[in-house]
């Protein structure tokens, strides 16, 4: 990210951000309500495009790519679940539908959902199970680059505590993540941790040295 900004509707949401996400890395995106956070997301998935700067994936600029083309290697987990299928099993296979049955009940473990969740319909989920079925369709994808917009928010207990454990899973194996999230785990976990004020980088740099960001639960 080189001097990143996005205005709506001739407002700034975000304005001056330069960064880098490590391959293998967890970076964290934290900040109040309202600094940016989702929007920087989107940016990084081209749901939206930059109003100024530059965003590169492997050396190349993304504004070079077809629009689509990333999407399969950077994947969002929107903070709400959006289920695209009437059962588990098929939510597991979009994009995926070469994926067996073994393997997608593996999925769920991971994340600690039971594996009879398979032969469920989606509509009778709890607003837990659902968002952590997205974020299983999403690993199905096997992405370079993970993004998690408060991939918690709708967890507590052991639920959330297992989401973080598989996202160092996922970058001792090579995937970078990149989740916004308030949650203090989730920061002390962190490689780095990028913080957004009102838009703008205010402070980037491991947790270590954002000791304010690690008091609390």
């Amino acid at each position: 990210m080189t001097g990143v900004g996005f205005d709506q509707q001739g407002a700034p949401l975000l304005d001056g951000i330069d960064a880098e996400v490590g391959q293998g890395r967890l970076t964290i995106v934290t900040g109040p309500s309202g600094a940016g956070k989702t929007t920087l997301l989107r940016l990084l998935n081209r749901l939206a495009e930059p109003t100024r700067g530059h965003l590169a994936f492997h050396g190349r600029p993304l504004a070079e790519t077809d629009v689509l083309a990333p999407r399969r290697r950077v994947v969002l987990v929107a903070q709400h679940p959006v289920l695209l299928t009437d059962s588990v099993a098929a939510e597991l296979r979009v994009g995926r539908p070469d994926l067996g049955q073994a393997a997608a009940a593996d999925l769920l473990g991971r994340l600690g959902l039971p594996t009879g969740l398979l032969h469920r319909p989606t509509a009778g989920l709890s607003g837990g199970q659902a968002q952590r079925l997205c974020l299983a369709r999403a690993l199905a994808l096997q992405p370079e680059v993970l993004l998690l917009d408060e991939p918690t928010s709708a967890l507590d207990g052991a639920a959330a505590r297992v989401v973080p454990e598989v996202a160092r899973t996922l970058t001792a194996a090579g995937t970078s993540v990149l989740a916004a999230t308030h949650g203090r785990s989730w920061i002390r976990a962190a490689d780095a941790v990028l913080v957004l004020d009102h838009g703008r980088l205010a402070a980037h740099g491991p947790p270590q040295s954002l000791d304010y960001l690690m008091e609390g639960p």
